[in-house]
């Protein structure tokens, strides 16, 4: 039997070897960084090359193929776009490859709707930072503002409910004072006297 300072001495020691089961069992799943657990890109990256048309140039610049990426998820697991997990989460090895494709269809003279839609074909709308404003995703953008102005409704119908229910309550009547002036003059005085 463990005596009470055997158990609490033991105690770190169970401690410390809780917490390091669960880093081994998810380092055996997936690699782990700062925006989550990661995927291989193996498992879920999809090449996405068109043709290049004909005396292709370039169709952007640097910075607008930059802005294009911002609209572009990354598909490694994390919740951020091409551009922003490439240039912070140097594990990842999705947002390269993905990089490399909008890099070859800019070059492939592309511009960013044809490149969007050629994204979109391969991995569904999901590759989108943003839904397509179409649709039922109309009810993605409208019901926030719907239910603001539903609850603004509400709310001045309660405070108007409430100001009215208070303006027809009458007060109670105030007792009749039983004094005389001189006892209301002395008492008057008293209380300018304490202060």
């Amino acid at each position: 039997m463990l005596t009470r300072r055997e158990f609490v001495l033991s105690i770190p020691v169970l401690g410390l070897a809780a917490a390091g089961y669960p880093r081994r069992v998810r380092a055996q799943a997936a690699v782990q960084t700062f925006n989550g657990p990661m995927a291989d890109a193996n498992d879920v990256y999809r090449p996405v090359t068109l043709a290049a048309k004909p005396g292709a140039k370039p169709s952007m610049t640097d910075a607008q193929r930059d802005d294009l990426e911002h609209q572009i998820h990354c598909q490694c697991g994390c919740n951020l776009d091409i551009y922003t997990c490439r240039t912070t989460d140097f594990a990842c090895s999705v947002s390269p490859a993905m990089h490399a494709d909008v890099m070859g269809l800019v070059a492939g003279g592309y511009g960013a709707r044809e490149i969007l839609a050629a994204f979109k074909s391969v991995y569904g709308e999901k590759v989108l930072m943003a839904p397509v404003k179409s649709g039922f995703n109309l009810v993605g953008y409208t019901m926030p503002f719907v239910a603001l102005g539903t609850g603004a409704v509400i709310v001045a119908a309660l405070l108007q409910r409430w100001k009215s229910r208070t303006a027809t309550t009458v007060p109670p009547p105030q007792p009749a004072l039983d004094a005389s002036e001189g006892e209301l003059a002395a008492l008057d005085a008293a209380i300018h006297h304490d202060a």
